[in-house]
């Protein structure tokens, strides 16, 4: 007679995974941004979206569509890479430069909206503003960010926010979006909730 091979029982735990927004949720947060930043900046005259990569550029687009299905009002948007400027290069690999892209009418004396999905340290956003001052002078700058997870090692807050998700500093915040990753999730990995 065979038996069924014996259960092992094993010490090492699967991160728990919880889906805190889905494609839907995602579509209705960026929405209400794009609103935000209308009511915000008076109909968002004189205002760039410069995405952080990866995922801040399609979020930036995303948002100048809406606002332009919203008002009709075309918001100019572009890439500002923050490769050099990142306080942790000697920490990680050497990462390729990518583009930094300043729509044609650049953005001196403009009012420039950041965009990025996740806010965790504030240290991305402090390279975003090194970088920001190599390429112009904004008259002001804002930041839009999907989620913001807490734990701030800066003094640097968002202006507009999709959700806020208190988090562990074990625990990660996982942002996919239909144009880099195919699928539009945010997931919390790791914890038990």
């Amino acid at each position: 007679m065979a038996y069924p091979p014996a259960a092992h029982s094993s010490t090492t735990q699967q991160p728990s995974v919880k889906v805190i927004l889905t494609s839907a949720d995602v579509q209705r947060v960026v929405d209400r941004i794009a609103h935000q930043i209308l009511e915000k900046t008076q109909g968002a005259q004189q205002t760039v979206l410069l995405g952080i990569p990866t995922r801040g550029v399609p979020l930036a687009r995303r948002l100048a569509a809406r606002i332009s299905a919203f008002e009709g009002v075309d918001v100019p948007v572009g890439v500002l890479d923050i490769t050099l400027y990142r306080d942790d290069l000697r920490q990680h690999a050497t990462r390729a430069v990518g583009p930094t892209d300043v729509p044609a009418g650049g953005i001196d004396g403009r009012r420039v909206v950041l965009v990025d999905d996740v806010l965790f340290s504030g240290r991305t956003v402090r390279a975003a503003l090194d970088a920001l001052n190599d390429v112009g002078r904004p008259a002001s700058v804002q930041l839009a960010v999907l989620v913001d997870r807490g734990h701030r090692e800066l003094p640097i807050r968002a202006d507009y926010v999709g959700k806020n998700i208190p988090t562990a500093l074990a625990e990660s915040v996982r942002v996919t979006l239909a144009e880099p990753d195919g699928v539009d999730e945010v997931r919390l990995y790791g914890g038990d909730r």
